[in-house]
């Protein structure tokens, strides 16, 4: 091995050693597994199968798993795909089982953010309304970020929260009513709150003009999947999710979708965003597709939401302002605007940093600073969660932080 090489494997060594020692935090991060690691860095990286599984393909695959429902494209632009197209459809039927849906499934996303892009090219043309939460409130950058390809394709209108950081449904429903936007979208990066899909899919048939419904459950798929979370099946056109979450799986992305939109995702995904598909992250999407359908991983997703409440819970008792009060989910949000108004959650990130606990600045509700400063944070359970912390764990972490933020601010102040 040549001496630059060493090097990259050199930083791949620490980056290990940081995951294993840090405390993470960071509610979009995770831990694979062995298995999950092993298919991502197969031989199938070599392989270019642009377009989708055969038709023959399909018949044999439904020969062996005759529940699997299929719907989309077929063809590929490559030869010697056979292994390939069996490996993508085990990929699909394993996700509607994970899911149990019928919905079309497409497992070829580089991200949730590309996953995102083709959702929208499916159903929409540039400049078409989109109504979305706001960012400032907890909705992703590929959720109508001006200097997203969200923000600059599309017109995009925003729904907020309350006064107490929850969605607000009432807004929902006047802005459907004021803007009769093409898609409304639901799903967000940073709410720790059930979101009642029911009650947005009710006001949408309400609609003389119905718009598309679409979900980005990004960040839920992983309770969605083991009945954590209110399912958005059944009432969402579109739904798009990344695998590397709560889903526990490689970085990437899906997309699902009634079976009348199923061609229409599947050429806005290739030939529309993207080139093949990266295969050996398909494989690696199957295998946490698998472990998500066992009851150990069910029981690790239900820990992840004790832990996050009883972590949240501990943040109150020690004074800190949580934005809505509490978490429903994996996730919550320290303001810090009101309880200590002279730092940002850029400066707790990095001052986390250094005592080995990693999370991630964030803003709040009515936000005042810039993005690139905030006055508040998002902290995760997920991760820990799969390295075996309990709700003690993470109550010690709390404590832990609170007095690393206690005496970094007693020294502000005094100084």
């Amino acid at each position: 091995m040549d001496l630059n090489s060493l090097k990259v494997f050199d930083i791949i060594n620490d980056e290990q050693k940081r995951q294993k020692n840090y405390i993470e935090l960071i509610a979009s991060e995770n831990f694979v597994s062995e298995n999950v690691l092993k298919a991502a860095g197969s031989v199938l990286t070599n392989k270019y199968a642009e377009g989708y599984p055969e038709r023959e393909s399909v018949e044999k695959f439904i020969k062996e798993f005759p529940d699997y429902v299929h719907s989309g494209s077929v063809g590929r632009y490559y030869g010697g795909c056979e292994n390939i197209d069996r490996l993508e459809l085990f990929a699909r039927y394993m996700f509607q089982k994970v899911f149990n849906t019928d919905y079309h499934v497409n497992v070829q996303p580089h991200s949730g953010s590309s996953a995102n892009q083709a959702a929208y090219m499916s159903v929409l043309e540039s400049g078409d309304t989109i109504l979305s939460m706001s960012l400032e409130n907890g909705a992703h950058l590929t959720h109508g970020s001006p200097v997203n390809f969200s923000g600059k394709q599309y017109n995009m209108v925003f729904y907020n929260v309350d006064s107490d950081g929850f969605i607000d449904y009432d807004d929902i429903e006047r802005k459907i009513k004021e803007y009769s936007p093409k898609l409304v979208l639901a799903g967000a990066s940073a709410y720790s709150r059930i979101i009642d899909f029911k009650r947005i899919r009710d006001m949408i048939d309400s609609c003389e003009n119905k718009p598309y419904f679409m979900v980005d459950m990004a960040h839920i798929a992983g309770l969605v999947a083991a009945g954590d979370h209110p399912s958005p099946f059944g009432l969402a056109d579109i739904i798009t999710t990344t695998t590397h979450k709560t889903l526990r799986g490689a970085r990437g992305g899906l997309i699902f979708c009634i079976r009348e939109l199923a061609k229409k995702v599947d050429r806005a995904v290739f030939p529309g965003c993207q080139g093949g598909g990266l295969q050996h992250i398909v494989a690696a999407k199957a295998v946490a597709a698998c472990e998500a359908l066992s009851d150990e991983y069910k029981n690790y997703i239900h820990q992840v939401v004790k832990n996050s409440h009883a972590m949240c819970e501990e943040f109150k008792k020690l004074g800190y302002d949580i934005v809505t009060g509490g978490t429903d989910n994996h996730l919550f949000l320290i303001d810090f605007s009101k309880t200590h108004p002279l730092i940002t959650g850029k400066e707790i990130q990095n001052l986390l940093d250094e005592h080995g606990i990693t999370l991630n600045k964030n803003c709040v509700p009515n936000e005042k600073r810039s993005p690139q400063e905030t006055s508040g944070v998002r902290i995760g359970t997920a991760a820990m969660t799969t390295k075996g912390f309990k709700e003690k764990d993470f109550i010690e972490t709390a404590d832990k932080i609170n007095l690393i933020i206690n005496e970094y601010y007693k020294n502000k102040i005094e100084g």
